[in-house]
């Protein structure tokens, strides 16, 4: 099974992108729409929700309740992401503890996380005058 996404940008520094019937926007500039790192902070964040679920069940915290997860993305100096944080809040009474027996299985866990691994790097194939 293979996941799909088609990117278009006209113009400029915006993409859209269709993902099966869904569209989303994405500017690299961060004036028409989100930016394309808080747009990866956000799929982390939102990939690691479920892990943090299934981590909750697993590792005997049982249902989260609501979660909320502010992450951050700290920029070097040429502006690339250098570091992520996350900050989760629960709804359930965890002790830090099994709360850090989540964190950990839900990393395991996150097919995002696991795709930000240095050694996966993007095959390329190029075509020009295709239009």
């Amino acid at each position: 099974m293979a996941k799909q996404v088609t990117t278009v940008s006209e113009e400029g520094y915006s993409a859209t992108n269709e993902i099966r019937e869904f569209e989303t926007t994405i500017d690299a500039t961060g004036e028409e729409a989100p930016d394309t790192l808080e747009a990866l902070l956000a799929a982390y964040a939102s990939c690691y929700v479920p892990a943090l679920r299934v981590g909750g069940e697993q590792r005997g915290a049982g249902d989260l309740g609501r979660i909320e997860i502010e992450s951050a993305g700290e920029l070097n100096d040429d502006d690339k992401l250098e570091s992520v944080s996350f900050d989760i809040r629960v709804e359930a009474d965890v002790d830090d503890e099994t709360g850090e027996k989540v964190v950990e299985r839900a990393f395991e866990l996150c097919k995002v996380h696991d795709a930000l691994k240095s050694e996966l790097h993007a095959g390329t194939s190029f075509e020009g005058g295709a239009f």
